[in-house]
């Protein structure tokens, strides 16, 4: 398992040094996760909730009901909604499917999204805080230190992404959103 952690780790591009993305700010509760079941996202056009796939949605529609339903412990939901957008696999939809499997203890899963969404932006200081408090659980913590390390090198100093990732590195307790 170190090994192969290692091999990923040293298989990400490290050379741009912009902030990336750092939306982390938990979701307000809408529809999606107090009145919608099944992985079904409220569209708020039709006063209702409707099936993911629904066509009257657009993909920053279902990404923020896929934030607010990982952020809400219903990682397989997250995962159902994540499978509807049309986006392609950009570094938002890697992130969170990684999040998700990961909140669904499937870490594997996880750090194979989060590898694949660095190689897709290397700069996505997320996806590394993310990845880095994955590593914290499997007790990697030398490997989230390094992740806490290159989310600083690209200018995510005092960011909730460096925050949070600080915070496991020290304590060795995530945290679920």
């Amino acid at each position: 398992m170190r090994l192969t952690l290692a091999a990923l780790l040293c298989s990400l591009p490290m050379a741009s040094f912009a902030a990336g993305s750092d939306d982390t700010e938990p979701p307000e509760p809408t529809e999606t996760t107090t009145k919608c079941t099944e992985a079904q996202v409220w569209d708020a056009k039709q006063q209702k909730c409707v099936s993911a796939q629904s066509g009257s949605l657009d993909n920053d529609t279902r990404f923020r009901a896929v934030r607010e339903l990982a952020w809400a412990g219903q990682p397989e939901a997250a995962l159902v909604v994540l499978d509807a957008m049309t986006e392609g696999e950009t570094d938002r939809v890697l992130t969170y499917r990684g999040f998700a499997h990961r909140k669904a203890g499937r870490l594997e899963a996880g750090l194979d999204h989060y590898a694949h969404a660095l190689e897709v932006n290397p700069d996505n200081i997320l996806a590394r805080s993310y990845l880095g408090q994955l590593l914290v659980e499997m007790g990697e913590v030398a490997l989230a230190r390094s992740q806490l390390d290159e989310i600083r090198a690209r200018g995510g100093a005092g960011t909730w992404a460096e925050a949070s990732l600080s915070r496991a590195v020290g304590t060795g307790e995530t945290l679920s959103y």
